[in-house]
Formats: C-alpha cells, sequence, structure tokens
C-alpha cells in the first residue's frame, strides 16, 4: 500500500525542515483534531488493512476477548479475511438502511425492489459471518486441538467470534459516494466547462467567469467523509498503524530499540476502546438529557467533564502521526545512507578495477598467445570438418 494513499500531514510537507520541534507538533495535532471535528479527512485514501480493522475491533470486545486476539497475534494465527472490513462495514450499513426503509414503504412493486436488494445483501452477510465465525482453516476442530489452543490461550470461543464479526462490521471506513452524487459532479463538471468556454472571448466573459466560479463552489471536495468524530479519529488512527508498519525505516535497525518498546497493535486497539467508550458515554447522556429535562444540569456537567477524555484520545493519535511524520523523514535519511553506501562501494570497485591495470596487460598478452594458437590449430579442423562433410556426403547418397 503506497504512502500517498495514507493520510498527508503537514509535517510531511517539508522533509527537509528542521524547525522547533513544537512547531511541528503543534501543526500536526491542530491537523489532527480539523479533521476529527469537521468528520473528514483531506483527499482519498486506501481502505484499512485487515491487522488495523482487526486491532480496532477489538477496541468493541471484552478484554478476555482482547487478551486472546493479542495471543493469536503474537503467535502468527491469522484470522480469516474477506474481500476488506471496510467493504463489509458499507455492506452492513447498506443493508440496514434498507431494511429501515422497508419498515416504512407500503406494499408494492418499489417496497419489492428494495427488499430484493436487502435480501441479496443478507445473504452476502451471512456468507461473510460463515467466514470469519466458523473458518476451519483459522480455528481448531478437534477436541484435543481445541483443549490445546484453550491452555495456550489461542482459543476463540463462538460467542467471542460472533463479537469478533460484530465489531468487524462497524469498521472505520469513509462514506460511499453514490451513484446520483457521482453523476452531480459529472453534470456540475461538463456546466462550468461549457459556461468558460461559450462565454470566453464575449462581452459576457466576465458574468461568465463569476458564474463559472460559482458552479465549481457547488463541486463536492473530493474529500473522505466519515459518519462523525470518532469514525474519523479511528480511520486516522488505523492509516497511521498500516503506514507505520509499511516504513522501511520503521523495519530497520534504526529503530530496533523502538519497535521493541511500542506494541502498535495494542496501542491502536486501546485508542479504539477509550474511543468506543466516550462515544457510548456521550451517546446515553445525550438520550437522558432529551428524556429527563429536570436532570439537565447536572448531565450537561458530567457531559463537560467528559470533554478532556476527547482531548488525551486525539493526543494519543496525534502521537501516532508524529511517529509517521518521522519515520518519512527518517526514510529520506535511511535512502541517503544506501546512496552513500552504494557510491563507497563503487568507488572501491573502481579503485580495485584501476588497481587491476597490471595484470590486465600480462592476461591481454596471454590471451593474444592463446588466440594466435587457436587459430594455426583451427586451419586443420577446418580441413577435418570439410573432409567429415564429404564422407557424410557420399554415405548418404548410397543409401
Amino acid at each position: 500500500m503506497s504512502e500517498s494513499d495514507r493520510p498527508h500531514l503537514q509535517g510531511d510537507d517539508t522533509p527537509g525542515h528542521h524547525g522547533p520541534s513544537t512547531d511541528r507538533r503543534a501543526r500536526i495535532a491542530g491537523q489532527v483534531r480539523r479533521w476529527c471535528e469537521s468528520s473528514s479527512i483531506e483527499g482519498r485514501h486506501a481502505p484499512l488493512s485487515d491487522a488495523a480493522a482487526v486491532a480496532l475491533a477489538a477496541g468493541r470486545l471484552d478484554e478476555p476477548t482482547r487478551v486472546v486476539l493479542a495471543n493469536r497475534r503474537r503467535a502468527g494465527r491469522r484470522l480469516p479475511a474477506l474481500e476488506g472490513f471496510g467493504q463489509l462495514r458499507l455492506l452492513s450499513d447498506e443493508h440496514d438502511r434498507l431494511r429501515a426503509r422497508i419498515a416504512g414503504q407500503r406494499p408494492g412493486a418499489s417496497r419489492l425492489a428494495v427488499e430484493y436488494r436487502a435480501n441479496e445483501l443478507a445473504r452476502r452477510l451471512r456468507v461473510a459471518r460463515q467466514t470469519v465465525v466458523h473458518s476451519p482453516l483459522h480455528y481448531a476442530q478437534g477436541v484435543r486441538a481445541v483443549r490445546r489452543d484453550r491452555r495456550d490461550g489461542l482459543h476463540l470461543e463462538i460467542e467471542q467470534r460472533e463479537a469478533l464479526f460484530a465489531a468487524l462490521q462497524r469498521t472505520p471506513t469513509p462514506l460511499p459516494v453514490v451513484p446520483v452524487e457521482q453523476a452531480r459532479v459529472a453534470l456540475l463538471g461538463i456546466a462550468v466547462d461549457r459556461v468558460t468556454r461559450w462565454s470566453e472571448r464575449t462581452p459576457l466573459a466576465e458574468t461568465g467567469r463569476r458564474v463559472a466560479e460559482r458552479l465549481a463552489r457547488e463541486l463536492p471536495d473530493g474529500d473522505d467523509h466519515f459518519v462523525d468524530r470518532y469514525d474519523t479519529l479511528l480511520f486516522l488512527a488505523g492509516s497511521l498503524y498500516d503506514r507505520i508498519e509499511a516504513s522501511v525505516a520503521w523495519r530497520s535497525a534504526y529503530f530496533e530499540v523502538q519497535r521493541a518498546q511500542l506494541d502498535l497493535p495494542e496501542e491502536i486497539t486501546q485508542i479504539a476502546v477509550d474511543a468506543v467508550a466516550l462515544r457510548d458515554l456521550l451517546d446515553d447522556l445525550h438520550t437522558a438529557i432529551g428524556t429527563t429535562p429536570q436532570a439537565r444540569a447536572s448531565l450537561e456537567s458530567r457531559v463537560a467533564a467528559l470533554e478532556p477524555v476527547w482531548d488525551q484520545i486525539l493526543a494519543r493519535v496525534t502521537a501516532l502521526a508524529r511517529i509517521g511524520d518521522l519515520l518519512t523523514r527518517a526514510e529520506d535519511h535511511v535512502h541517503l545512507a544506501r546512496l552513500a553506501q552504494r557510491t563507497a562501494n563503487l568507488d572501491q570497485r573502481i579503485d580495485d578495477l584501476i588497481g587491476r591495470s597490471g595484470a590486465r596487460e600480462l592476461s591481454a598478452e596471454n590471451t593474444d598467445f592463446v588466440g594466435d594458437q587457436l587459430g594455426v590449430a583451427a586451419e586443420p579442423m577446418v580441413a577435418l570438418r570439410s573432409a567429415l562433410w564429404t564422407d557424410i556426403a557420399e554415405l548418404t547418397a548410397k543409401e
């Protein structure tokens, strides 16, 4: 997965910049906060890897299940893979929307069409659930194998796998661009182009320019948008996980100590644990505020008491973002170091090649002598080959 597929931070814009670290931290922290509060990240980005999705899904599970997942990861035990857990989220969301739509529709052809689509999505979700929950390739099947995995803390019970699948259905992913919006974008783009061209070099050129600018402002921003700030934060955390894990510098000997200090999957899981708990708490508090107005003041004070928790979670994701930024810079240095090493090797090879000039002169003289000998020997070889050809020709003619 390429670096360009991951959220681009302001700290990455100037790899050679060596300004105060506090300035860089402030820039990255500000950008992370803006992205989360606006529920959008600039540009379009690749979906999360399965490893990142599982680490985030673990944040929705209980502690015993998280421990088993961590043990399986350290033991190299893989989990079932689908086409992508982000795609699973989109399927689940669309199915939920269709079921809600069906509940509010009257019987008729339109409802039948929606039910057909909902049933197709339900079938695909059942297949995905079967793969994640009951895969014989990933979970122990025999009694002895199950007992051994339980003893080693590697066995996920059926209920735990069900909970894992439900958590993976909530994998953070950008909202899809619906076909209607895609058509609107295409039509607006055509309109902007035509208004600009038709009004060019005419008395209405200025008016055409203003109309084109107004239409251009109606075009979508082309950024990834999310359900809320929590999904934005979790997607960003998962993307940073993928970015760090894919870093050549991070896997190099330069950062061996740092790799030992940071359990990256566990850090992502703990961020998810806190973010999910905060979202659930705030949802419950806002629901309580709406249903019990007499306790509004007390409940709002509790909402305010939770604001520092959001800041702390943002700080953890910002710390990951700074690591990603530093690794980008480190990769530049690793690349330069490799170039320097390659240049040094070339210099050594050049020196060795020049130093062997005397040996080459002697070798050339020896090769010329051998060539002369072969030339002398070649003449009788030609004669022998000619004679052999004549004998073969005569032999075949007699047959």
